[in-house]
This record gives C-alpha cells, structure tokens and sequence, in this order.
C-alpha cells in the first residue's frame, strides 16, 4: 500500500472517528447522566415546616389549629412519590410555538428537592431554588452551577418583578416570603396577626408584581402587599402554580386539574375568580408566560400551552415528570424545564433529585418580566 493511500485511510478512519465521537456528544446532550455517588457525610437537609421537631408546639398556639401534614413536597405530599423514571417523547407541532420534532437538551442536575419556581435571569442564565440545601443556585448559559444565595430557610420558589424585585417563598418553621435583591428584606411572615404557619399547608409558589406586592399559594391563594398585608382570595381552590398575565391585569393560578383567573384592581386586591381553561391531565403546577400571553402550565401530561383567550393549543412532552417551566436565553426564545428525578450512580431511579432540562422555541417569552 503507497504512502498516498495510507494517507486516505487515515483522514477516512479520523473523519469516521469524529462522526461517532459527535453522535456520542450529541446522545449526551439529550440524554441525562447518572448522579454523582453521595458524599461520605452529606449535610443535614433543610425541612419543610410540617417536618421541623417545633412544628407541633407553634401550630398548638394558632387561634384555628391547621390540620396535622407531613411529607417533604409543598403542600404537605412527598415530592414525587415513587420514582417514575425516564419517558419516551414526541414534540408535535404548535404553531407559533415550537416546532415538530424538537428534543430536550440536559442541562444540570442535583439530588435533593430543588425547588419548583424557576427564572430566568437578564443574562441568559437561570436561577433554581434549592429547597434542601437553603440555596439558590445561578446556572450559567453553559449549564455550569455557583451560588447566588444562601440561607433561603428552605426557599423553594422564585420570581422576579418587572422592576427587577426578587422573592423566593421559604419553607421552613415560621414560613415567609423573603426579597432577594436589589436588597434583602422579609416582606412577610405572618396573616392575620399570627404565623404565616397557621394558614395550613406549605408554602408553594409565588408571582411578584411591579406594585413590590406578591401573589403566593399556600393550599389556597393569598397577596401581600408591598407593606407585608396578606390577604386571602378565592374559593373552593387547590393551588399550586400562579403567574400574572404580561399586563398584570389578570392572574392565574392553578386549581387542580384546571386553571382559574381573576381580574386584578389597580391595589392588586382579586375580583372575577373564574375557570378559564381544563388541562388535559391533573397536577397543574409551575407556570410561566409567552410575548403572545400563552400560557404555559405544568401537569402530569408535560407543559400545557394555553392561549390568551383560554384556548387549548397542545401539549409539550417531556423526558421526565415535570415540576415548573420559564423561558430564559438571550433571547428568551428557550423554555427551560425543572423536571422530578433521577438515577443514582447504579442506574437506580432517585425520586428526590431534579434536572433542569431546555428546548428550543419558536414563541418568545415575555421580555417585560423574568417570567
């Protein structure tokens, strides 16, 4: 054989080598890797209020006792149950929304209960609440994780407001939403002058308005206003994910299986509760919004995209079972997903770990707010 076509064999063999080390990459890519063994002596989680050893003596002393709850998820539920494991999935076309055919790229994952309301942030990163660890964990754009803060009391939900305000709601004994930045302050622990705790339940998710007020549920839906008030709204609810329309003339929020909305008075105070759309399955939880005002909505059949006029446009599915959604990117144009589960270092399914996963959109999110 001549030295020409030793040659040739060898560009041909490098250029095939290439090929499958880029298929190998790309099947990284959508495929998420197994968790990391546990550290030799992991630190102590931070628990939710109903699973704190003082829980007891501090509801004994509410004027109305809410009912005994446990479990590590908000509202009391374990998170996740029993694991579910990885799911096949087919993108199909929504027009105006995302093409047919589109795959989830794996961004990061972490075992523990990693919060449930995520955000984008200004410079196309990502911002996740790490219920366990009390920390919010900023991901860069290339999916590389540091510590944006600490001591969250269990926070487990974020939002920004369109002044750029952040909060996150916190989860542990004497439950309470917390702002972040530009400074950090508490907004508010308490309702009707005793400890947010004596409202029931755990407190769950949360969308900040531009008045410095925010709109959180906790079994059911409540406002704090920008001086800490709180107020109850609604009725017959069964909350859990909540976002304001791009206006913040209309807010939404889950109510099992549907959707309710309400009308928004210019002191934030709640009118017109109404049904505004069924989702195709139950577990409605995070939520976010589009440039358009479609809704997306996280259930038990992946993301639920809803027009503005209360429209059913389709399903997105989803590699996981999923846990809350926003739009992020430079451009807004990437929908990332916080999703439920794992594997362990065996290939052994972990319930108690989230993965945030992206996708490619053709919608746009809503550049006024962070979600």
């Amino acid at each position: 054989m001549t030295e020409e076509m030793l040659c040739q064999l060898h560009c041909r063999s490098l250029v095939a080598g290439l090929c499958v080390l880029t298929s190998a990459l790309l099947a990284a890519q959508t495929t998420a890797p197994r968790l990391p063994p546990a550290p030799p002596n992991p630190p102590v989680a931070s628990v939710q209020a109903p699973l704190d050893p003082g829980y007891a003596a501090l509801i004994a002393r509410c004027k109305t006792p809410p009912p005994a709850r446990g479990g590590r998820g908000p509202g009391g539920g374990a998170r996740g149950g029993q694991p579910q494991g990885v799911k096949d999935y087919a993108v199909t076309e929504i027009p105006g929304v995302i093409k047919a055919g589109g795959k989830w790229t794996f961004v990061w994952q972490q075992a523990g209960n990693n919060g449930d309301g995520i955000v984008g942030a200004d410079d196309g990163g990502l911002l996740v609440a790490q219920n366990d660890s009390s920390r919010v964990v900023k991901l860069e754009t290339n999916g590389k994780p540091s510590v944006a803060y600490s001591d969250t009391h269990t926070g487990g939900a974020l939002s920004m407001s369109a002044k750029g305000d952040l909060f996150i709601v916190e989860r542990g004994l004497h439950m309470k939403v917390e702002q972040l930045a530009p400074r950090r302050r508490l907004l508010t622990d308490s309702f009707q002058g005793e400890p947010l705790d004596c409202a029931g339940g755990v407190i769950n998710d949360l969308t900040a308005d531009s008045r410095g007020g925010v709109y959180f549920t906790m079994g059911g839906l409540f406002y704090a206003d920008p001086k800490g008030v709180v107020t109850r709204y609604g009725e017959n609810l069964t909350t859990n994910g909540i976002i304001l329309s791009p206006d913040e003339k209309t807010l939404y929020v889950t109510n099992g299986a549907t959707l309710a909305a309400f009308d928004v008075q210019k002191d934030g105070s709640l009118t017109n509760q109404r049904e505004f759309v069924k989702f195709t399955a139950a577990g409605g939880d995070g939520a976010t919004i589009d440039s358009q005002g479609r809704l997306y909505v996280t259930t038990a059949a992946g993301v639920e995209v809803i027009g503005h006029d209360g429209k059913h446009l389709g399903v997105i599915p989803t590699p996981r079972a999923v846990i809350s959604c926003a739009f992020g990117g430079t451009d807004k144009k990437t929908l990332f997903l916080l999703a439920r589960g794992a594997q362990d270092a065996e290939g052994n399914e972990v319930a108690n770990a989230a993965q945030v996963w992206s996708i490619p959109m053709i919608a746009q999110g809503y550049k006024g707010r962070a979600k």
